[in-house]
C-alpha cells in the first residue's frame, strides 16, 4: 500500500485532489491562464507539465495516458493538436509560468495566475554580451600566444648565435672572442 502524502491536501481525500488537479488543467488548456490559490497553483504546475511532456510524444499511448488524467476528450485534443505544436520544440521543461497577483478579497488567501510560455526559447541578452565578450577575450589572448612565441623564437635565435660565437672564439682563441661576438650581433 503506498504511503500517502504528507501534509494538508487541496481537498478532504486524495481521489478529491486528484479531481481538483484535473478540473484545473482542463481549464488551463481550454483558457491558456487562470488565477488559483498559491497552494493550487503550485500544485498544478508539475502535474501540467507532466502532462505537456506526454503530449509532446504524440503516439497513441501517450494521448491514452494523458486522456486518464483529463476526462474531457476536447482538453486532450486541444493539448495535442492545438497547444504543444504552438509550442517551442527546443523546450525542454518550463511550459507554465507562475505570477503573484495579490490576495483575494473575501478571505485574503494569497492567489496566483498560472499561464502557458508559447514564446520562443530565446537567449537572454546578458548571456549574447557574455558570449562575445568570451569570443573577444579568446581572440586577444591567441594574439598574444603567437607574440609571446616569435618573441621566444627571437630570443632563441639570439642564443644560439651567442652560444655558436663562443664556441668559435674558443677555437679560434680568446682574442678572436670579442671580434666573433660582435659579428655575431651584426648578422642578426
Amino acid at each position: 500500500m503506498p504511503t500517502p502524502k504528507k501534509g494538508a491536501r487541496l481537498g478532504g481525500s486524495p481521489a478529491h485532489q486528484k479531481l481538483i488537479l484535473s478540473n484545473l488543467s482542463i481549464q488551463l488548456i481550454e483558457h491558456r491562464a487562470l488565477t488559483t490559490t498559491e497552494a493550487k497553483a503550485k500544485m498544478l504546475q508539475p502535474y501540467f507539465e507532466k502532462l505537456v511532456t506526454k503530449a509532446k510524444r504524440g503516439d497513441m499511448h501517450a494521448r491514452r495516458t494523458v486522456a486518464k488524467k483529463l476526462p474531457s476528450k476536447e482538453a486532450v485534443y486541444l493539448l495535442f493538436d492545438e497547444i504543444v505544436p504552438a509550442m517551442d520544440s527546443e523546450r525542454q521543461g518550463g511550459y507554465t509560468r507562475l505570477i503573484r497577483v495579490g490576495n483575494r478579497k473575501g478571505d485574503n488567501a494569497p492567489l496566483m495566475r498560472i499561464e502557458l510560455v508559447m514564446e520562443k526559447v530565446e537567449k537572454k541578452a546578458v548571456v549574447k554580451a557574455a558570449e562575445t565578450t568570451a569570443a573577444k577575450a579568446a581572440e586577444k589572448a591567441e594574439e598574444e600566444v603567437v607574440e609571446e612565441t616569435t618573441e621566444v623564437s627571437e630570443e632563441t635565435t639570439d642564443e644560439v648565435v651567442a652560444e655558436e660565437a663562443v664556441e668559435a672564439a674558443d677555437e679560434a682563441g680568446a682574442d678572436d672572442a670579442a671580434e666573433a661576438t660582435e659579428e655575431a650581433a651584426e648578422e642578426k
